[in-house]
């Protein structure tokens, strides 16, 4: 079960979100290790997530007014990111510089870009309840799905950490003040695609 949930979580990676953007980003601008501890806080909320749902703590997240606030505020968190990566990649350095939250923290900021999204503990809920009926999993070989889930997670985005660290060391600054600004403008969609689904 854990080599399924690695496998299934891998699958999943390949949806490429804000998560992902801002690690390279990260992996970027600060080099390997410091966006590594952004995975970290990342892969920590996927955890929690997991945890949630495999436990059946959905049915507060489930009311329609709770998703629409929920939706609205992970859509301005990740806007907030998207805009500080603009500012980054303009060099408007004042700007850049003020930290989301306060933070600059790069293990925070990965847990408050995941968990911009607590929706996912819908998914979770989803599909280990599926998992549960149709395949008739015992609860052990639920939490080894979702442990392999969390490690194709850390495995994936400390890969996309290491390429952008690479394309550090070998990309002029000007190539990656562009990166930075594509990455802020997606992180911009994402945020008002995140806006507009949660007025349906």
């Amino acid at each position: 079960m854990l080599f399924k949930g690695f496998k299934f979580g891998m699958i999943l990676q390949l949806a490429i979100g804000p998560v992902c953007l801002f690690i390279f980003k990260m992996g970027g601008n600060k080099g390997f290790l410091l966006a590594e501890l952004g995975v970290a806080g990342a892969a920590l909320i996927d955890a929690l997530y997991i945890f949630l749902a495999t436990a059946g703590i959905t049915s507060f997240i489930e009311k329609e007014r709770v998703k629409k606030v929920f939706k609205v505020i992970g859509a301005i968190i990740v806007g907030m990111f998207g805009l500080q990566t603009i500012f980054g990649g303009m060099g408007l350095g004042k700007l850049s510089n003020l930290k989301l939250m306060g933070s600059g923290n790069s293990f925070v900021e990965g847990l408050l870009l995941t968990a911009s999204n607590p929706l996912t503990i819908l998914f979770w809920t989803g599909l280990f309840s599926a998992k549960l009926v149709d395949e008739k999993l015992t609860r052990k070989e639920i939490y080894m799905f979702g442990l392999g889930s969390v490690l194709s997670t850390i495995l994936f985005l400390s890969i996309i950490a290491f390429i952008g660290s690479v394309t550090r060391q070998f990309l002029p600054s000007e190539i990656i003040s562009i990166l930075n600004l594509v990455v802020g403008i997606i992180l911009i969609y994402f945020a008002f695609r995140m806006i507009i689904k949660s007025n349906y």
